[in-house]
């Protein structure tokens, strides 16, 4: 590809309302029932992914609900031991695998480009694709749990209980394939944005002017990278054991049980940081919009998002102190969860500096980024708590940790991803949200939260373990149960709050101009809701805040020389955001969704016969062929754009 003139980025308007017409209808995805299925835009695919993973949300609660029913009182029979088990399984499984971690990656999906100044995500038809496989993962293991096959063994699913000795039939099965699903998804999201922030910022913003969301998602999606092979290796594993008899997990014939516990955890203590990081990118998107004033120590900030992502890594063992694992070994493991706190802490100093030194605009987001402070020291005092292998071994399998992991979670991700829903909603639908109703479904999140997790504590030091479903009165914990429960209501009365107010905005809110935050950041300057084509302009970045900092007198403030007849977009270098290249982006395809439907298709099949994957791969290379097999138009448009000076 031939590096643009220097001519091309230079001052005055790339064009008119014509112009601007031109590059909505070339990135204009089709209209009507097929379009749908062809759709490659990263807004409409990061809506759907948004819109899917609430849902997923919603059903995980209700599985709560029901859990909290069952355990508000001793010996309630409103679900018998193996329901109980099926919700208990597919509430961690649909919160860990269908929510926590896909909607990070839908937001970003979203913003990401918009925040880089660019028109798209690296590669949008692999966009297409991960979402239909997830959509399709989800719904199956729905489906499953429908019709009485839903997963019994935790959303851990640990070896022997997980093995076929003791989890006969298909429930497991369908579990571990699910796992394929989302990890497919993942990784292909991880992949795209790592090369759409590397290759895809608008010129002049160099790393060291990302914005620190990004610099989140960035190191999120390198996380997911190393994390997730480990736990689809591990369920391809117990899908081997459970079909063809492997022994991977049977120490009778040579495996070992703790295998699976150290590839999971591998996975799974990292994974607390994927859901993590990115409420801490939220964070520092809010903080300086709402302080008014530049974030406070960005390099120290963006160092702290790194080390967290490399330490992370040094955690698993943590969740395994109850194991015969070595206890020399278990002391390093100790410290590295002790060591993990100090980037954290380095960016609560960070953030308490700038709204400490800014002038304070107190709006519903900001009151959940300090909600984050007080939810999130809790559950990190507690976190350090565990880290001592004496007091783990005491409390491992009680509720005490159930409260610590839901104090990590909802504080450390949820509450930042409802003040970042309250925040970008306007960018995402071009209207405000109510700050009336916002507040009042703040304080009842806030409150019921505490309410409902806090008593688990208590539950866990007096000795009620996990995974039961049921308790007798002799035992003294069924008033501490009671106030959970009462906990857990309000805290849903505030999210179904939230809902109410969100399509009520949506449809009758104030109408939001570009920025009605006055925030610094580039998706602020495109329109809300964006045009299709994000930007009619591609803008040219001067500092990290591009809409406080204004460009320099004599500076370009947008590129030109873009074709708008074509999907071509503008690559530029890694480190310094210099222009390098034009490429052309592909239409819009039906093939990724049919080739998500075939891969659908090999993975169930695998679940019945290893026969399907040899027969179902076949499918799965006719749609990847049509996939990729060379569109005439597309050829002689990149030749040309090859051929221009």
């Amino acid at each position: 590809m031939p590096h643009p003139h220097k001519g091309q980025v230079k001052d005055g308007l790339a064009g008119g309302e014509l112009v601007a017409r031109l590059l909505d209808d070339t990135w204009r995805d089709p209209p009507g029932f097929r379009g749908w299925f062809c759709a490659v835009n990263h807004k409409a695919i990061g809506r759907r992914f948004l819109v899917t993973c609430l849902v997923f949300f919603a059903l995980g609660g209700l599985m709560a609900a029901a859990m909290r029913m069952q355990l508000a009182r001793p010996g309630n029979t409103l679900m018998d031991p193996d329901l109980y088990n099926q919700v208990f399984s597919m509430h961690g499984t649909t919160m860990m695998f269908l929510f926590a971690v896909p909607v990070m990656q839908a937001v970003a999906i979203y913003l990401v480009p918009l925040m880089l100044g660019t028109r798209s995500t690296a590669f949008p038809r692999l966009t297409a694709y991960s979402y239909w496989i997830f959509l399709f993962g989800g719904v199956t293991i729905f489906i499953a749990f429908f019709l009485n096959t839903g997963p019994e063994a935790g959303w851990f699913s640990y070896p022997p209980l997980a093995g076929p000795e003791y989890s006969p039939g298909k429930r497991t099965d369908f579990w571990a394939q699910m796992i394929t699903f989302t990890e497919v998804s993942a990784l292909l999201d991880a992949v795209i944005v790592i090369c759409t922030v590397f290759k895809m910022r608008a010129p002049g913003m160099s790393l060291n002017r990302i914005p620190l969301y990004v610099w989140a998602m960035l190191v999120t999606a390198f996380m997911i990278l190393f994390a997730m092979p480990a736990v689809a290796l591990a369920s391809s594993m117990l899908i081997l054991d459970r079909l063809v008899a492997t022994h991977f997990y049977n120490p009778g014939e040579g495996g070992d049980v703790l295998l699976w516990q150290h590839l999971f955890w591998f996975f799974g203590h990292p994974e607390v940081y994927l859901i993590f990081l990115p409420g801490l990118g939220f964070m520092s998107a809010m903080i300086p919009t709402f302080a008014r004033r530049p974030m406070f120590g960005y390099t120290a900030m963006v160092l702290s998002i790194v080390a967290t992502g490399f330490l992370s890594f040094g955690l698993w063992v943590h969740h395994m102190f109850a194991t015969n694992v070595p206890e020399l070994g278990k002391t390093f493991f100790t410290a590295a969860s002790l060591m993990i706190a100090i980037p954290t802490a380095v960016q609560i100093y960070c953030w308490i500096a700038t709204l400490w030194t800014g002038r304070l605009n107190f709006k519903v987001p900001l009151l959940y980024v300090l909600s984050f402070f007080f939810i999130l020291v809790l559950g990190g005092m507690t976190g350090l708590m565990l880290a001592a292998v004496s007091l783990d071994a005491q409390v491992h399998d009680t509720y005490f940790v159930v409260a610590h992991l839901h104090y990590v979670l909802l504080g450390g991700a949820v509450f930042p991803l409802f003040g970042a829903l309250y925040y970008w909603f306007p960018k995402f639908t071009g209207r405000m949200m109510s700050e009336r109703l916002g507040r009042w479904s703040f304080w009842l999140m806030f409150t019921g939260f505490n309410v409902a997790f806090f008593p688990m504590h208590l539950l866990g030091l007096n000795g009620m373990p996990r995974r039961i479903y049921t308790y007798p009165a002799e035992m003294g914990w069924g008033n501490l149960n009671l106030l959970s429960t009462a906990g857990a209501v309000t805290l849903a009365t505030g999210i179904l709050l939230t809902l109410v107010n969100a399509v009520r905005s949506g449809r009758r809110g104030l109408v939001a101009g570009r920025d009605p935050w006055g925030a610094g950041t580039l998706e602020w300057m495109a329109d809300s809701p964006p045009r299709i084509c994000n930007f009619v302009a591609l803008p040219v970045v001067h500092g990290r805040d591009p809409l406080w900092q204004g460009v320099p007198e004599g500076q370009p403030d947008h590129v030109a020389g873009l074709a708008a007849d074509i999907r071509e977009v503008l690559s530029t270098t890694v480190a310094e955001g210099r222009p390098d290249c034009r490429m052309m982006f592909p239409e819009p395809s039906p093939w990724p969704f049919l080739a998500a439907v075939a891969t659908t298709i090999l993975f169930i099949g695998s679940i019945f016969s290893p026969w399907a994957i040899v027969w179902g791969t076949i499918p799965v290379a006719i749609t990847l062929i049509a996939w990729f097999w060379p569109n005439r138009r597309e050829a002689e448009e990149e030749l040309a754009l090859e051929r221009a000076p």
